[in-house]
């Protein structure tokens, strides 16, 4: 059974960074592109980036080109997102999962991780 398991977050002000992580149990995870994803209140969950199963790419939504990066470790079956001056914009609930090969914003599992609260203060 996949299990994610997403930390890291936190309370912010505006300008300052967090670094999250998530991860994956129950999958050969170097298999797998992996992505984040963050759900704000009252909204739908949104795509923020993904990473290929190598880290040889990396894709990002719009609003959150520049500022954030992801990355991984397929030793420690984990995947990263730094973020860097965030803004009250980006206050939401953090989640990863695998993505699939053809549609990077498309998660792969069904199943989520309990995700990670970010929330950044003005």
């Amino acid at each position: 059974q996949v299990q994610l398991v997403e930390s890291g977050g936190g309370l912010v002000q505006a300008g300052g960074s967090l670094r999250l992580s998530c991860t994956a149990y129950g999958l050969t995870f170097r298999n797998y592109a992996m992505g984040w994803f963050r759900q704000a209140p009252g909204k739908e969950r949104e795509f923020v980036a993904a990473i290929t199963w190598s880290g040889a790419g990396t894709y990002y939504v719009d609003s959150v080109k520049g500022r954030f990066t992801i990355s991984r470790d397929n030793v420690k079956n984990t995947v990263y997102l730094q973020m860097n001056s965030l803004g009250p914009e980006d206050t939401a609930v953090y989640f990863c999962n695998a993505v699939q090969d053809n549609s990077y914003v498309t998660p792969v599992f069904y199943s989520w991780g309990q995700g990670t609260q970010v929330t950044v203060s003005s």
